[in-house]
Parts: C-alpha cells; sequence; structure tokens
C-alpha cells in the first residue's frame, strides 16, 4: 500500500480512499498519528487531514493536564 507511493506524490482517486481506509482502521486499532506517519513516509498533518476526512473521532494528546491541584482533606 503506502511502500508503492513515492513521497511527496499526489494520492487521488481510489488509492486516496484505500490509504484514508487503511490509516483509519489502524489508528482505530489504537495506531498513534506519528507512528502512521513514519509508516507511511507522510507527513503529520497529510495523516491527520486523511484521517479527518474519513471521519475519524481524533484521540486527545493524553499526558499531564494542568489544573486546579487535588486538595487533599
Amino acid at each position: 500500500m503506502a511502500e508503492t507511493l513515492k513521497k511527496g506524490s499526489r494520492v487521488t482517486g481510489t488509492a486516496r480512499e484505500k490509504l484514508a481506509a487503511d490509516l483509519k482502521k489502524k489508528y482505530d486499532s489504537g495506531a498513534s498519528i506519528r507512528a502512521l506517519a513514519e509508516e507511511t513516509g507522510r507527513s503529520y498533518g497529510f495523516v491527520h487531514r486523511m484521517l479527518s476526512e474519513s471521519g475519524v473521532t481524533l484521540r486527545g494528546r493524553g499526558g499531564a493536564t494542568r489544573g486546579k491541584k487535588a486538595t487533599s482533606a
């Protein structure tokens, strides 16, 4: 799939739909956008756009959140 695409080449038509479906499946199984970008040889922004176009609900960034500290009684 992604191995046959040249880096920076325009992806259109059925190839784009197939790539979007494949990225969606992998993202839904837990792969990160960065991992998918590295795997396909595409940029983070490209993968993010493809996932958005295919209707995926993107996960939050995770990590520690800032806010009020819990007060212990």
